[in-house]
């Protein structure tokens, strides 16, 4: 791996949140001169819920690699492959579960159980709100275990102008969150 470029998988599952996986994309094509390469695998909720909230199909334009979800000859699937981060965007109670519990039951699950053993970058997007002590008790387990959780909580204080701004406001601190260097709403400046 080239010293200077990251090595990332994307996962979106199907929790509610759709545009912070569409905003996430599209911050990483812009940063692509800081990435090796960016998998992306994606759930079947996960498009019905981005067709759904989105009223579109533009998953089917990222304009990175995808894996199938069960494709676990994916390099992702293994820690020799180097991927250095992985990003769960929007992450579902029921991923970060399975993650928490150490069942590697598809792609997602299994690079995620790789990227901690390893010792490497995960960070999951949670959105879900209400969260119950399950919820909480998984999150602090991924925590022990070196993962970053990071609430799709956005901020106000950049004045967003729209959702897209809005989730932004998330994506920005997920990227800063990965050591991509970017150009943000700073606080203070």
């Amino acid at each position: 791996m080239n010293q200077n470029k990251h090595k990332i998988i994307v996962a979106i599952t199907g929790a509610s949140g759709s545009i912070y996986a569409k905003v996430l994309l599209e911050k990483l094509h812009v940063l692509k001169d800081q990435i090796e390469t960016v998998g992306v695998v994606m759930s079947d909720n996960a498009k019905d819920v981005w067709k759904f909230e989105l009223d579109n199909t533009d998953y089917e334009k990222i304009p990175f690699t995808i894996y199938s979800k069960t494709d676990f000859f994916a390099p992702f699937a293994s820690g020799s492959a180097k991927y250095n981060t992985m990003i769960i965007c929007p992450c579902s109670m029921g991923t970060l579960a399975r993650i928490a519990s150490g069942i590697s039951n598809d792609l997602t699950t299994r690079a995620a159980d790789v990227i901690l053993k390893e010792r490497r970058k995960l960070i999951l997007v949670t959105r879900d709100t209400p969260i119950s002590l399950i919820h909480i008790n998984n999150m602090k387990t991924i925590t022990e275990a070196g993962g970053i959780i990071c609430p799709a909580s956005p901020s106000f204080y950049s004045k967003p102008n729209n959702f897209e701004e809005l989730a932004a406001t998330v994506i920005d601190r997920v990227i800063d969150l990965s050591g991509l260097e970017q150009v943000s709403y700073r606080w203070g400046k």
